[in-house]
């Protein structure tokens, strides 16, 4: 693959997103591909924002991702998906979960909460809605939402020669590992 791709994982803290950019670079650079990753998580551990670039290819020179140069977005929380569109190629894929988390100003009641941000995305770009935090919970483990979402970021860039199992093993706590595989797989066949 001679093609740098770019992918942008945005999410609220708390919600995995380091952890499956994490698994994501490992299973990348595991496969021999030239792998850059950014992260930003400022306030994340208060609910703030968080988010991870990552690029990857035959050669990457830089772990940013532009405005209108992300090939796949994948959002865990659907306010974020709206904050990030700008970032999404013409031709690109946004992956969202259909799940809210509210913010602190609207949580004080200073703002709302947007209406209909899954109409207005749909609208513009190619959108995968699942209800990620729903399938991690009929697996047994709510918590697992970040890596159903990664199945479902694999499926989207079409990376076959990755071992993706072996990357969730080598990443996450042991004892969750067989979870995390159902969930992978279940976001990927989603």
């Amino acid at each position: 693959m001679s093609e740098v791709k770019n992918i942008l994982l945005v999410g609220v803290g708390g919600q995995g997103t380091i952890l499956a950019s994490k698994i994501l670079t490992n299973g990348l650079i595991e496969a021999g591909y030239d792998v850059k990753m950014s992260e930003i998580h400022g306030m994340s551990q208060r609910g703030g924002n968080v988010s991870t670039q990552v690029r990857f290819g035959e050669k990457v020179y830089s772990p940013i991702v532009g405005k209108g140069e992300a090939d796949v977005i994948v959002a865990f929380e659907k306010m974020e998906a709206l904050r990030w569109i700008d970032y999404l190629k013409d031709d690109g894929i946004m992956v969202i979960n259909d799940f809210e988390i509210p913010s602190v100003p609207i949580l004080m009641g200073k703002a709302q909460y947007p209406e209909d941000i899954l109409g207005k995305l749909s609208k513009v770009a190619k959108t995968v809605v699942l209800k990620a935090g729903e399938i991690a919970s009929d697996l047994g483990n709510p918590k697992a939402m970040n890596v159903v979402l990664l199945g479902a970021l694999v499926k989207a860039i079409n990376v076959p020669d990755v071992d993706w199992h072996k990357a969730i093993r080598d990443n996450v706590k042991k004892g969750f590992e067989d979870l995390n595989i159902e969930a992978f797989d279940a976001g990927f066949n989603a």
